[in-house]
């Protein structure tokens, strides 16, 4: 995944806000919209990603920071298919679906969205949010957060795929924890047969250095 917007430093001199977004180019999805709609469309635009080649937008789950975009990418690109939680709201939803070609309401079921991409379904009740599988070899989640905790959202992924999860990647959602929470999900993960990490967002720079040591060691 390529990502196009975070709170963490960018490549080529992209702006850092707070939020996330990313790109799958091999399956033109963009995966949440930042917060800022302008700047995510500078980032793309810095960062080779065309924003009228996008077909299919995932938003994890309600929060601005993970919202903030889309209207910037729906005007220039109404042409797209929307994988939206049902936790969002029912006026925007109905909204949306009145600007873009399809939406595609996710509830609390796993649910196949297409080709080798799934939804966990909405996991949580505080913020209901839903994370991404992509399936294959090296099967791996997007997190846009990780409300529901990450060491848990994998083990949810890992039961609907029926494989061990390679690689996560996204929000581990560790901002405020103390470094022997960090560790636990680490160990946690681990457990998991999880080989690769690429924590972001609102991981927390103690957990993003934890998980990057970790990556040099496997």
């Amino acid at each position: 995944m390529q990502i196009v917007f975070n709170n963490e430093p960018l490549e080529n001199s992209a702006q850092s806000l707070w939020g996330f977004s990313g790109y799958l180019k091999e399956y033109k999805l963009l995966f949440d919209t930042g917060s800022n709609g302008r700047i995510l469309l500078k980032n793309m635009q810095k960062l080779g990603v065309d924003v009228l080649e996008i077909e299919y937008i995932f938003i994890s789950h309600s929060h601005w920071d993970h919202i903030g975009g889309i209207d910037s990418i729906i005007e220039l690109n109404p042409n797209v298919t929307l994988f939206v939680p049902s936790s969002l709201s029912k006026h925007l939803i109905k909204d949306l679906k009145t600007l873009v070609k399809e939406v595609v309401v996710v509830g609390k079921k796993p649910q196949h969205l297409f080709d080798s991409l799934y939804s966990t379904g909405i996991l949580g009740t505080d913020m209901p949010e839903q994370s991404l599988i992509v399936d294959g070899e090296k099967p791996f989640i997007i997190s846009g957060c990780g409300h529901f905790g990450v060491k848990n959202i994998v083990e949810v992924a890992q039961e609907i795929i029926k494989k061990q999860i390679y690689k996560v990647e996204g929000g581990f959602h560790l901002l405020y924890s103390d470094e022997a929470k960090i560790k636990q999900t680490k160990e946690k993960l681990l457990e998991f047969g999880v080989k690769e990490f690429a924590p972001t967002h609102c991981s927390g720079q103690k957990a993003i250095e934890i998980f990057k040591a970790l990556n040099n060691q496997q």
